[in-house]
């Protein structure tokens, strides 16, 4: 079954979700799309209920399909300066920014949204399951945050990151444990349990 293609008939909405939120290393990444109202495909979904080569394909749909979308990351120092939520907050509205037609309203997948942008919005928890827009947008920014971490795992190859994308996976955490963090890392997460950095 498709998902919604807005929340009010004849209103430029943007949807728009962040990847990254609880990862141990690389930048939150966030994306904004504008879909035509009389848009659907019944592929666009969450991003986490996708297998990858499905997501892969999306990607040049929503991009020829979308009136407008956009790409924006916070990065390690600021997620470590101004915590998690406020850079997912920062990179969203990054994203926002970078549309070439300004939106009516926004569609923020979550329970809370916080900028100085003056657009109206709703928050809509699980919405990346909910409206196609921000399922779009889910997509975008996964599929683009994947790519960077496996890229960046060419240069930092002990971490897992071509696979687990920075999350904290056991293969993760032993390649820190063996190697140390690295400037990707989020230093103002927990990046081991404790008794590990004890080192009994």
């Amino acid at each position: 079954m498709p998902l919604l293609p807005y929340l009010e008939a004849n209103r430029l909405e943007a949807g728009c979700d962040e990847v990254g939120r609880g990862c141990l290393a690389g930048p939150v990444v966030a994306a904004a799309v504008i879909l035509p109202q009389d848009y659907s495909n019944p592929w666009i979904n969450d991003s986490k209920k996708l297998g990858k080569t499905q997501r892969e394909d999306l990607i040049q749909e929503i991009k020829d399909k979308s009136i407008s979308w956009a790409i924006a990351e916070a990065s390690v120092a600021e997620i470590d300066q101004i915590n998690i939520l406020n850079a997912s907050f920062l990179a969203m509205k990054r994203a926002i920014q970078l549309l070439k037609v300004e939106p009516e309203y926004l569609l923020i997948d979550g329970n809370r949204w916080k900028s100085d942008l003056t657009l109206p919005y709703s928050c809509i928890i699980k919405g990346d399951g909910k409206f196609a827009s921000i399922a779009a947008a889910s997509i975008l920014a996964k599929v683009y945050r994947d790519k960077l971490m496996a890229k960046l795992a060419e240069e930092f190859p002990y971490y897992g990151w071509e696979k687990n994308a920075g999350y904290p996976t056991k293969a993760h955490r032993e390649g820190i444990l063996s190697q140390g963090s690295t400037l990707w890392h989020r230093k103002s997460f927990q990046l081991l349990p404790k008794q590990l950095e004890l080192g009994f």
